[in-house]
């Protein structure tokens, strides 16, 4: 199941925790990702895709009803 974002491709991005003794280890942080019912602009089809939520509030998706 893949974490990216169908509207903008937001992805997982990797890096490192760093304690305050400066002990590094890896980290990731995912994308706040939903599942929502949406209209397709094209086709008219309501169709389920994962989305970010910036894109949800920003409006690129029009949710189905």
């Amino acid at each position: 199941m893949s974490r990216i974002c169908e509207v903008c491709g937001k992805k997982p991005v990797v890096g490192n925790n760093v304690s305050h003794a400066n002990n590094k280890t890896r980290k990731v942080w995912f994308p706040n990702l939903q599942k929502v019912r949406c209209v397709d602009e094209k086709t008219k089809a309501v169709k389920r895709v994962k989305v970010c939520t910036r894109c949800i509030r920003s409006g690129f998706i029009k949710k189905a009803l």
